[in-house]
C-alpha cells in the first residue's frame, strides 16, 4: 500500500500515523532540528518495514563520518533491502536505497550522481534535494551543490512548505562558488521564508566572512540566535562563526568565552564538532595567543579516531588536535593512518593521496617546526584540497597555517603568493591578511637592505 506525502509522491507505507512522523522528520531534518532521529524512530516504529526510512537513517549515519556508524549504516541498508523485496519501493525510494549502497562501497560520488538523477524525476522533494546538498557538501563539490539546487528552482514556489529551506541550500551553493552579493540576498530571503532555516543563516554569515566584514557579520548572527537555537550540534558551528566575526576584530576574549561558553559546551565527540574547536584554536594559536590547556580534550577524543578513515576533513582535524594537544606519537600514527587510505581504491582513497596525504604531512612539520617542509607539503595539498569536503571558511585554517609556515620559514615571496590568492577567491582583505601583508612588505624591505652593496661594511 502506498500514501501519498505532503509534496505529492508516494511512499511505501500503510499507516498514516507513521506517515506524519515521517514528515516530522523532514521538517527538522531540513532545519537541523535536534527533534531528527526521535521523529525518524518513530516512523520506523510505525512502519518497520518502510525501506526509505531505513535508507535515510543510513544516510544520516554516514554524515557522521564514524567508522562504527558505517556498521550501522550497513545494517540499514540491509534492513532497506529486504523491505524492498518483501513490500517493495517505488523508483524514488529505490535511488535512496541504491545511493546508501553506493557510499557504503566507497563511493559517495555516485551515489550523489543517483540522487541527483532521482531529484531531476522528483524536482519538488526537498529531501533529495537536501541529501545531495549535503553528500556535494562532505565532497567539497561546490559546483555539483550549485548545479543540483537550481535545476529544481522552478519546482518551488512559495506555497511549497520547504521553500525557505530550497533557498538557504541556494544561498549556501551560490557562496561556495563565490556569487557573494546574490547568495547574501537569497540567504536572507531564506531567513525570512523560514525563520528556522539555520543553514541560510549561516549561508550569509560565509557571505560575511568571505567579504571582509566581520562587524556585519557579528551583527546579523547575533541578531537571529532564534534561527539556530533548535538546531542540534549545528548550533556549535553557528556560534564557531561568530567567534570568527570576533577574532577578525580582534577581541580574543569573547572568542576564547564563545569556545567555553557555546562551542565546547558540552565536549562532544562529533568530528564536525572537534572541527570547529581544532581549527578555531589553531587560528588562535597563529596570532599568538595562549589557549591554556584547551588542546587536551580534543587530542583525548582524536586518539580514539586514528583508524576511522572515513572522512578526510575530519582526519585532518584530528591531526590538528593532536598536534595542538602535543601527542606525538598518536600524531605518528594518524599520519600512518592517511598514508593507508590514501591506498585504498575508493573516492576518498584517491582523495587521501592527493590531497589528504601531503596536507596531513604539512601538519606534521608544522608541528615539528619545519617550517619549510610544512610550507611546501600544504601548499601541495592546496589545489585539491576542496575535495577534503567542508566550506571555504573551514579549510581556511589550512591557508592561513600554509601562509604562517612560509612566513616562519622566510618565504616572503611564497606568502605573498598565497595572500594574493586567498584575496582573489575571497573577495576582499580581512585582518589576517592585511597584518601578513604589512608583514611580507617588511621582509622585503629588510632583504632589500640586506643585499644592497653600498650598506656593507668596507674592510679597513
Amino acid at each position: 500500500m502506498t500514501l501519498t506525502d505532503r509534496y505529492g509522491y508516494p511512499l511505501t507505507m500503510s499507516d498514516p500515523a507513521a506517515l506524519d512522523a515521517w514528515q516530522r522528520t523532514l521538517d527538522a531534518f531540513l532545519a537541523h532540528g535536534t527533534t531528527t532521529p526521535e521523529h525518524l524512530a518513530r516512523a520506523l516504529s510505525l512502519e518497520p518495514q518502510f525501506a526509505l526510512g531505513h535508507a535515510a537513517h543510513g544516510l544520516f549515519c554516514l554524515f557522521l563520518g564514524r567508522r562504527e556508524m558505517a556498521d550501522v549504516a550497513e545494517d540499514d541498508w540491509k534492513q532497506a533491502d529486504r523491505a524492498r523485496a518483501a513490500v517493495g519501493a517505488t523508483p524514488r525510494e529505490a535511488a535512496v536505497i541504491d545511493a546508501l549502497r553506493d557510499w557504503l562501497d566507497g563511493h559517495p560520488h555516485a551515489a550523489a550522481d543517483r540522487l541527483d538523477a532521482a531529484l531531476a524525476v522528483h524536482p519538488a522533494d526537498p529531501l533529495l534535494m537536501k541529501l545531495v546538498h549535503a553528500v556535494r557538501f562532505v565532497l567539497g563539490d561546490a559546483a555539483g551543490m550549485r548545479r543540483s539546487v537550481e535545476t529544481v528552482l522552478d519546482a518551488y514556489g512559495e506555497s511549497h512548505s520547504a521553500y525557505g529551506y530550497l533557498l538557504g541550500c541556494h544561498a549556501f551553493a551560490l557562496e561556495e562558488t563565490g556569487d557573494y552579493a546574490r547568495a547574501e540576498r537569497t540567504g536572507r530571503r531564506a531567513v525570512e521564508v523560514a525563520p528556522d532555516d539555520a543553514w541560510g543563516l549561516h549561508a550569509v554569515a560565509h557571505v560575511h566572512d568571505m567579504t571582509g566584514r566581520a562587524d556585519e557579520g557579528r551583527r546579523w548572527l547575533e541578531a537571529n540566535t532564534q534561527a539556530f537555537s533548535h538546531c542540534n550540534n549545528f548550533r556549535f558551528h553557528v556560534w564557531w562563526h561568530l567567534a570568527l566575526m570576533q577574532l577578525d576584530r580582534g577581541d580574543i576574549a569573547a572568542v576564547l568565552a564563545l569556545y567555553d561558553k557555546e562551542i565546547r559546551s558540552e565536549h562532544t565527540d562529533d568530528y564536525r564538532d572537534v572541527s570547529n574547536a581544532a581549527s578555531l584554536l589553531m587560528r588562535l594559536e597563529i596570532e599568538g595567543v595562549n589557549v591554556g590547556g584547551r588542546w587536551e580534550e580534543l587530542a583525548q577524543i582524536s586518539q580514539t579516531r586514528i583508524d576511522d578513515r572515513c572522512n578526510l576533513f575530519a582526519d585532518l582535524h584530528y591531526m590538528l588536535s593532536l598536534g595542538g594537544g602535543r601527542r606525538r606519537q598518536a600524531a605518528d600514527e594518524m599520519l600512518a593512518s592517511v598514508a593507508l587510505h590514501a591506498e585504498e581504491p575508493t573516492d576518498l582513497g584517491r582523495v587521501a593521496a592527493t590531497a589528504g596525504l601531503p596536507a596531513a604531512q604539512g601538519l606534521d612539520a608544522y608541528f615539528r617546526g619545519n617550517f619549510y617542509s610544512a610550507f611546501h607539503h600544504l601548499d601541495q595539498a592546496r589545489p585539491t584540497l576542496r575535495s577534503v569536503g567542508g566550506s571555504h571558511a573551514q579549510r581556511d585554517v589550512f591557508e592561513r597555517l600554509a601562509i604562517d609556515a612560509a612566513l616562519r620559514a622566510g618565504l616572503a615571496g611564497e606568502a605573498e603568493r598565497l595572500l594574493r590568492e586567498r584575496l582573489c577567491l575571497r573577495g576582499a582583505l580581512d585582518r589576517f591578511a592585511s597584518e601578513r601583508l604589512e608583514r611580507v612588505d617588511s621582509m622585503k624591505r629588510a632583504a632589500t637592505i640586506m643585499q644592497n652593496e653600498a650598506l656593507r661594511a668596507v674592510p679597513a
